[in-house]
């Protein structure tokens, strides 16, 4: 049986690939901060070991680290833990916060887990980033800024892993606008339901592909976002992450 480790597992995207995976066969530990939320995914069999961890805290390492050794070991690490706004009045405490979130924590819980399999001799992270980190978005500064930074941070880490010759694999995930609680209340566009981009997920983990934009829409979005010159980009109205 495969053994998969859920950071961020209580809600939307992180739950749903949490459920289709324990319907695959996976043992699945879910991790979050909602401990009432993980309790309940335990009586619906979805998890077979919970635990509570906050990633922005400097003891979250030794947390994950205890649920690997209660789960006898993992081959995946799913990491769907991240929070953003729009904040084009650059509020500091959504600021920093995002950047706390996203940024130094995604990269203490990615490093542990990479020492982690680095020890094991193999193992696979997946991370859930963002279209968003294609460009500097104006209205979500801090949120398109931290998801480019796991973009390169996971480019990083996949060459390290072959210098250093070890059997560490990566999959980059990056959705669009999914209708989730992140955007709830919110009007988006090109929204995709959350079960179904679980099931894009699971396949790229599942064929270990290195970089996942879902859905054909996003990826010619991207594909013109890369192409347009600063100057242009810059004088673009795009008020929606």
């Amino acid at each position: 049986m495969k053994k998969a480790i859920i950071i961020g597992a209580t809600s939307g995207i992180g739950r749903e690939v949490a459920a289709l995976l324990s319907k695959r066969g996976w043992s699945i530990g879910a991790a979050g901060r909602r401990t009432a939320l993980l309790e309940e995914m335990k009586l619906e069999g979805i998890a077979d070991s919970t635990a509570t961890i906050d990633i922005t805290t400097e003891d979250a390492p030794q947390r994950l680290q205890t649920l690997i050794d209660e789960m006898g070991g993992i081959d995946l690490y799913f990491h769907c833990s991240g929070i953003g706004w729009q904040n084009p009045t650059l509020a500091p405490d959504k600021e920093l916060a995002t950047v706390e979130t996203n940024a130094t924590g995604f990269t203490r819980m990615v490093d542990a887990t990479f020492a982690y399999f680095r020890k094991q001799g193999g193992g696979h992270i997946a991370v859930v980033s963002s279209i968003a980190g294609t460009k500097g978005l104006g209205a979500a500064p801090a949120y398109s800024a931290t998801k480019r930074f796991q973009n390169i941070y996971i480019d990083a880490l996949a060459q390290l892993s072959r210098m250093q010759h070890l059997n560490i694999s990566f999959t980059d995930i990056r959705p669009g606008f999914v209708d989730t609680a992140l955007i709830s209340g919110s009007n988006f566009p090109m929204k995709m339901n959350a079960v179904q981009v679980a099931e894009s997920i699971v396949s790229a983990i599942e064929k270990r592909k290195r970089t996942i934009i879902i859905d054909w829409r996003y990826r010619l979005l991207t594909f013109f976002w890369q192409l347009l010159p600063e100057w242009l980009w810059e004088r673009m109205k795009i008020g929606k992450i």
